[in-house]
């Protein structure tokens, strides 16, 4: 679609504005490469730090480690993508549809790549990695994490984080999406997220409530769906200022959780370069929800980033084996090299010949029935 004709960052609307009408909406490029930066960061970061420093590989980098070790902080980019992506192919969608635009988004590619994991960690797992049939079922389901199944592979966690979200966006699909409605919801889960971090409620209804409000990491699903009310209405003072509270709440919660991965892995972390890369994180997707991006997007950026998903499903325990098959044959960084490419062509491959036909025959199964959309808004869910 043609870039918006009436620019997004305009003045500042009052707060209480009357409700303004959604411009027109343009693919928004710059997000598949900001995605794909954001898969191949957290790559090298289990390649580089967290495989080797939590003892998954054999190999050592310990001169690049010092940089990649700040790798994981594209998980969190990626649930302010996922923020902004998924209220925005929420808006003109039914509940039914909205679940069935999940459903054929998430399991095609998960249900190869968990499969794929588990039969690379029975056969060259070598008792370090190990799936037993019970945990590969549980885990196909995508609700393995409430049964208290451990995940075929650690970078699934991600997946549970995202469930929960899609709870949230699911209720306000329900209610009836406005401007209006999203940013008081936005603010009551970020109340309601700063009150479990304040440890003031009794521990059990804290516990119950943290299930459906991350505390953790709501602030970048929160910032993400502000960004996504800039990027449709314009901003405005409330939604300003919510994305600033959230942006203040991301440094509290990553500098906190930075601590943590050190300890885990006793190792230092910055907390200049924690606090720094939060920041650009911010910033990236504020210019781009402001249209100050869209100059530099390119249509091939969407081919690129459709690889990000499998990416993320495919790379660390099938990537940790590659790594201790070949470590005593082959030099570290070239052996580095050639598993970062291996993992990306086999992203591709099950992108191209699992994913999207198998996409397709779930999409028809799923939506017999749903009706027809109310709106087109030719942008990618």
């Amino acid at each position: 679609m043609s870039r918006p004709t009436t620019p997004v960052g305009t003045a500042l609307l009052p707060a209480g504005a009357p409700p303004a009408r959604a411009k027109p909406l343009r693919r928004l490029y710059e997000l598949d490469a900001l995605r794909i930066a954001a898969a191949v960061a957290v790559m090298v970061y289990h390649y580089t730090f967290s495989g080797p420093a939590g003892g998954l590989t054999s190999l050592s980098f310990p001169g690049l480690s010092q940089v990649t070790r700040y790798g994981y902080l594209g998980v969190d980019a990626f649930f302010m993508i996922s923020g902004f992506v998924v209220l925005l192919s929420a808006w003109d969608r039914t509940p039914r549809q909205f679940l069935t635009s999940r459903a054929v988004r998430l399991y095609p590619a998960y249900w190869a790549a968990v499969t794929l994991t588990a039969v690379v960690c029975v056969v060259l797992g070598a008792g370090r990695f190990s799936v037993s049939g019970a945990q590969y079922l549980a885990n196909l389901t995508l609700f393995n994490a409430p049964l208290g199944v451990a995940n075929v592979d650690v970078v699934y966690w991600t997946l549970w984080a995202e469930l929960r979200f899609y709870l949230v966006v699911l209720a306000l699909v329900l209610i009836g999406l406005s401007r209006r409605r999203v940013t008081a919801a936005l603010w009551v889960w970020l109340g309601a997220a700063v009150l479990i971090e304040t440890g003031l409620l009794p521990t059990t209804a804290g516990r119950v409530l943290e299930v459906l409000v991350q505390a953790q990491w709501a602030h970048y699903f929160i910032a993400g769906m502000a960004l996504c009310l800039m990027y449709k209405y314009g901003p405005d003072r409330s939604v300003l200022a919510l994305v600033l509270a959230a942006f203040g709440n991301a440094l509290y919660q990553g500098l906190a959780f930075a601590r943590t991965v050190g300890a885990r892995y006793d190792q230092a972390f910055s907390p200049v370069v924690i606090a720094s890369v939060i920041t650009v994180i911010f910033l990236v997707l504020a210019g781009i929800a402001l249209g100050r991006t869209h100059r530099l997007g390119r249509p091939w950026f969407a081919k690129i980033g459709a690889l990000t998903y499998p990416l993320y499903l495919l790379h660390a325990y099938i990537g940790f084996i590659l790594l201790n098959q070949f470590h005593h044959k082959v030099d570290p960084y070239v052996l580095l090299a050639a598993v970062i490419t291996t993992m990306i062509a086999s992203a591709y491959a099950l992108h191209r010949w699992i994913e999207t036909p198998l996409a397709r025959v779930l999409r028809r199964l799923l939506a017999s029935g749903t009706g027809p959309r109310t709106a087109t808004t030719g942008r990618s869910t």
